[in-house]
């Protein structure tokens, strides 16, 4: 059987492989991270990316850097929760309130993603990692709604991860459309009243496909859900912890891990 550092480092993409000294340093430490934890008790972990533009004012940079940064912490987490054998990720990079920021942040967060599923799709690939969008994507400009639709395309046979990525997203008005088309089928005479269950509802949200989150992860420290999920993280524990996304690290996910297999999980009736 292969040893698993060879199979870490036939997951990680060929442009990687001579790694500048900190990277490979902090590649080699995920992977001596990855050898000791036992298989994951979850499979589907939630992100709140927070903390990008803290980061950069910390630093004393312009805020689009931090963005940047952490579009490079996104890429560590994927490659490292491949490795570990996570089925679902699903992080939110743009919600539907983030349309209120100053436009020049907007257009930038808009080309970065354009940017960043023109140069990483292929290496999505690679590591065989499924790439789908939640949101309203209808309201996205038509070049970067093409390459969502293209990524999509590209990785939709792949079978490791499944990365979700939640952009132009809010669960309210997630929750408030699936309202409406089952409003449509009650109407059409269709659905009874009777037919609406919990079951019923979640098949008309944009994660109808995917397992609810065992685990949310905040980074930032903010103590809040920002209308990420609400339906779906009914009973998904909660990690707060103040490291800002940027820094966010697979040690740090690790600790997470760790944290939820000390959990006791309650359902309400318990």
């Amino acid at each position: 059987m292969a040893s698993l550092e060879n199979v870490y480092m036939a997951l990680m993409p060929k442009r990687f492989a001579k790694a500048a000294p900190r990277e490979q340093k902090a590649s080699q430490a995920s992977l001596n991270t990855t050898q000791t934890v036992d298989p994951l008790p979850l499979q589907h972990v939630a992100v709140i990316m927070d903390g990008n533009r803290r980061w950069a004012d910390k630093r004393g940079v312009p805020r689009l850097l931090g963005h940047k940064e952490g579009v490079k912490s996104l890429k560590r987490l994927v490659r490292h929760v491949g490795a570990l054998g996570l089925k679902y990720l699903t992080v939110y990079a743009f919600s539907s309130e983030n349309w209120q920021r100053s436009k020049e942040e907007v257009n930038y967060l808009l080309e970065l993603f354009a940017t960043v599923l023109t140069d990483e799709v292929g290496e999505l690939c690679e590591n065989n990692v499924k790439l789908s969008f939640i949101g309203k994507l209808d309201q996205m400009p038509p070049k970067l709604r093409s390459k969502i639709e293209r990524g999509m395309e590209k990785t939709k046979n792949n079978t490791g991860l499944a990365l979700q990525v939640a952009i132009n997203y809010g669960s309210r008005l997630e929750i408030t459309e699936a309202v409406r088309r089952i409003s449509k089928e009650v109407a059409a005479g269709a659905l009874t009243p009777e037919q609406i269950s919990e079951e019923l509802i979640s098949s008309y949200l944009y994660t109808s496909s995917l397992p609810d989150p065992e685990m949310m992860i905040r980074t930032g420290g903010e103590m809040r859900l920002s209308n990420y999920l609400l339906w779906q993280a009914a009973y998904t524990e909660l990690y707060i912890t103040e490291v800002l996304w940027p820094e966010f690290t697979p040690e740090e996910f690790d600790k997470s891990i760790e944290e939820f297999r000390a959990r006791e999980r309650r359902y309400g009736g318990d």
